[in-house]
């Protein structure tokens, strides 16, 4: 006879041999990557390129119901974008109730005990992405792996995880930078330059910068993921996978560098911290060394993909791991360095790097392990801990909405009424992508005895994401630094100012009490205010010169064939007064009502000739300069010119030198530094086709093309090289200057203008201007010392410079971090218009155009292009 016993064994043999079977058979007919790419993950040499990385997804997707594929949207070179959900069958099946819950709570859409209900209901949500920084290679190859091991893994970790969170995998952030670093990896493998990087920027526009809109979202890739995160999914954390760690390290990882920004909830601090410290645990209990914390990143500057969540009360982790080429190398043991990563000691006595990597062999391989690595420790943690995360971010947002409510300002109004109404909008929306909640007026108010049109827009800051709004908002106040008493400032990480109504021009009014307003919510992104086309315009339309917009109309006249004049001097239509250097513009009134729709502009018709000087403008034919030195300001650069639809043709250094340059009304260098302009790269470091800068040869060209009336555009560092190879009669004012007396690390800067100047049309007489350890000029003066004493002689003829903008005299730091701005800039010129021959070299101290995020500058930019195409 079979005992009770025996039959229950019998029947958890069966059991487990069915768990078995099910988890080998799942394993069976699920592809993993190596089966789609022919390599493992991470083989040395090998790289799987996007559209091997697409199949697999797809299969992947079509074999697992652990898996669900999503497209996002497309990058700017038309590649699409894919988000994977993974967790279990039956998660996925109730996607709807776990975004709803994530939504409810991140909001504070709900009250505390319903909090606490649905904080136990619901599912942890995290992000995790590869493949932003197309040039760290290991992340966006990863991504795959992590992905199938998540799907099909059997041990009780997985299951744990798949059952409490949903992951949400990012598998390539930059599909279009990818496919250019295989490539160029692939046609160099087995030469001198295997592991050297690509000559042109791996985002079309922005390079390395695309971990650098994450508040203007101005690029699709970025507002493809911004969407999901601050509008739709609300993570609670966050997880961005990045490369390299310092060198003779493996990986870095939180707890991060001071400082911290203080309106950053402290709870996220912590988070940050807990998280780091669960890596930390898991590769010292996996025999994994080389993980160091407090490294170069701090937790101040809002702007990149881990530090914009911290505004949104999520957990925003950055790891930075070693190994970015699938080349191997080797770290000689008996080389292993006193102290890494800028003191930190390798024997073990540092509580940041208490497991020190010895050396030895290093693959590609690695670093794929080691991301992994970190990415179970984070999704294990936030399985074991998914309702305090849940709760967390509850608690948080309804911190920063009982805030709103009784600390500090009240509400900001964008009015309706403007300098530049069209930038207002553009504001707007930049709040509205990051997921401010914003209210448009329906009728006319009042407060504090203003009136406010309908139309215009209120923010309150009692809401979740106030922390995000006031950042953005307020000016930034960077904490005074050094790295040691008496030594040099400590360096922010990456800007120390970056206040939107500043760089935008945009006037901002903040309300410190509470008031009502006829309202309705802003559901989605703003168009422009109502435009207009008015009158009789026989000969023409006119435009105002202080909204951006009027320059994309008038190109976009001018490509249609239609003509187009600016005026010297302000003149009247009807009851309004147009300022100097407004446009007229005349085509097919069908295409001006086009345009007024499109960007709200106003355009009022003229019957006749207004009595007043205009200029007529053609179409102006822009060069940029385009070093083979792979350069983010260029991007930026075309960005914009693309964006205001100016004719433009890229420059290489072999045009510069060969082309007939007297074809551009204007030729633009981005800021680069003069060394790297006039040589590139050696052929130590690059394929012969891509080394060499613009030479001797390239620097006559530029002198003969301005010598002879052409219009060269200069910003920033690039100035230096204009003066020096021009021999012009500037100097850089802060050139040699020591960064203990002198230190501007990304901050704004108050300027003013001569807005009487043509090329200052339309700007308004104080702005903010972004300055990036820029410069200031010094116009050169006749020295009449002589043997100590002062020489009785005739003036030499003065410098043939005019200014366009200087610093101003004083209360120069207008967000950020400023030392020595008082003795080293004010007063000093920060752009100027410099005769040369027919021609005039206008140089930048700063950059007018920095990743496309001051618009209150932009205008100096056009009227320079347009002064070259004025006929």
């Amino acid at each position: 006879m079979i005992s009770k016993t025996t039959n229950l064994k019998t029947l958890l043999l069966s059991a487990a041999m069915a768990l078995s079977c099910a988890a080998f058979s799942v394993a069976q007919t699920v592809p993993s990557p190596e089966d789609v790419y022919g390599f493992r993950v991470g083989a040395d040499y090998k790289l799987a390129d996007y559209s091997q990385i697409e199949d697999y997804l797809s299969q992947l997707d079509a074999a697992s119901n652990r898996v669900k594929k999503i497209e996002i949207g497309e990058t700017v070179l038309g590649r699409k974008m894919y988000l994977l959900f993974i967790s279990t069958e039956e998660n996925l099946a109730q996607l709807d109730k776990w975004k709803d819950i994530s939504t409810k709570l991140a909001r504070v859409q709900v009250d505390d005990e319903e909090a606490v209900k649905l904080s136990q209901e619901g599912k942890a949500i995290v992000w995790v992405d590869g493949g932003m920084h197309s040039t760290e290679l290991a992340h966006g190859q990863m991504t795959s792996e992590l992905a199938y091991t998540l799907a099909t893994s059997e041990t009780a970790e997985m299951q744990k995880i798949r059952e409490n969170v949903i992951t949400l995998l990012m598998p390539v952030m930059n599909p279009d930078g990818l496919d250019i670093v295989v490539d160029w990896y692939r046609k160099n493998q087995g030469t001198a330059y295997e592991t050297s990087r690509p000559p042109i920027l791996y985002h079309y526009y922005m390079g390395h910068d695309n971990n650098r809109d994450w508040f203007m979202n101005i690029m699709p890739e970025t507002y493809n993921v911004t969407k999901i995160l601050y509008n739709e999914w609300y993570p609670q954390i966050v997880y961005n996978h990045h490369q390299s760690s310092p060198s003779w390290t493996k990986i870095s990882l939180p707890p991060y560098a001071d400082p911290v920004n203080p309106r950053i909830h402290p709870a996220i601090t912590a988070g940050v911290s807990e998280v780091g410290s669960a890596m930390t645990k898991r590769f010292s209990l996996e025999n994994m060394p080389g993980a160091i914390a407090d490294n170069f990143y701090t937790m101040f500057w809002n702007g990149g993909g881990r530090t914009v969540p911290y505004y949104h009360n999520m957990i925003g982790i950055l790891t930075e791991t070693g190994h970015t080429t699938p080349t191997p190398r080797f770290y000689d043991p008996e080389k292993l360095p006193k102290t890494v990563a800028g003191g930190t000691p390798t024997d073990g006595t540092d509580i940041m790097y208490p497991d020190p990597w010895k050396g030895g062999e290093s693959h590609f391989r690695d670093a794929v392990d080691y991301m992994l690595t970190a990415t179970w420790a984070t999704l294990d943690l936030a399985a074991d801990r998914k309702s305090n995360y849940l709760h967390n971010i509850y608690k948080m947002g309804k911190s920063s909405v009982e805030k709103g409510k009784t600390e500090g300002l009240f509400a900001y109004i964008i009015s309706k009424k403007q300098w530049d109404s069209f930038e207002a909008v553009n504001l707007v929306n930049v709040l509205l992508r990051g997921g401010i909640e914003i209210e448009k007026a329906t009728r006319d108010f009042t407060v504090n005895g203003k009136e406010y049109e309908e139309g215009s827009y209120i923010i309150y800051t009692a809401q979740a994401f106030r922390p995000y709004l006031m950042d953005l908002m307020e000016k930034q106040n960077y904490p005074t630094r050094f790295q040691y008493p008496g030594g040099p400032p400590d360096t922010p990480y990456d800007l120390a100012g970056w206040t939107l109504p500043m760089q935008m021009g945009i006037d901002v009014d903040k309300i410190s009490e509470s008031f009502s307003a006829p309202t309705e919510k802003v559901t989605d992104l703003v168009n422009y205010y109502e435009g207009d086309v008015n009158r009789n315009g026989a000969f023409g339309y006119a435009l105002s010169v202080n909204t951006n917009a009027s320059v994309v109309a008038t190109n976009k006249v001018l490509k249609a064939g239609g003509t187009a004049y600016k005026s010297m001097t302000e003149f009247k239509a009807g009851k309004q007064t147009f300022p100097a250097g407004s446009y007229i513009v005349s085509g097919e009134k069908e295409m001006m009502e086009s345009l007024a729709d499109e960007y709200g502009l106003e355009f009022t018709g003229l019957s006749a000739k207004p009595e007043v000087q205009l200029k007529k403008i053609h179409l102006p034919k822009v060069g940029l300069y385009k070093s083979w030195v792979a350069n983010m300001d260029e991007g930026w650069t075309r960005f914009v010119m693309d964006e205001y639809e100016f004719d433009m043709d890229t420059l290489h250094d072999a045009d510069i030198k060969t082309k007939d340059l007297s074809q551009y009304d204007a030729i633009i260098i981005p800021s680069q530094r003069p060394s790297s302009i006039l040589h590139g790269h050696s052929n130590l470091s690059m394929p012969e086709k891509f080394t060499g800068g613009i030479g001797l040869k390239g620097s006559v060209a530029l002198s003969d093309y301005v010598e002879e009336g052409g219009t060269l555009i200069a910003f920033d560092a690039a100035s230096n090289f204009v003066i020096e190879q021009f021999g012009l009669p500037l100097r850089d004012a802060v050139a040699g200057t020591d960064s203990k007396d002198f230190f501007i690390p990304g901050s704004l800067i108050k300027a003013g203008v001569d807005t009487s100047h043509p090329l200052a049309f339309g700007m308004k007489d104080t702005v903010a201007v972004s300055f990036n350890r820029s410069r200031a000029f010094t116009i050169n003066k006749q020295s009449k010392k002589g043997e100590g004493g002062v020489e009785d002689i005739k003036d030499a003829p003065a410098p043939d410079v005019e200014v366009i903008a200087t610093y101003a005299a004083k209360d120069l730091l207008m967000s950020g971090w400023a030392m020595g701005e008082d003795k080293y800039i004010a007063k000093k010129p920060a752009m100027v218009k410099a005769k040369y021959g027919k021609g005039s070299a206008i140089l930048f101290a700063f950059r007018p155009q920095f990743r496309a995020q001051p618009r209150g500058t932009y205008k100096l930019i056009f009227n320079a292009i347009y002064e070259g195409a004025s006929e």
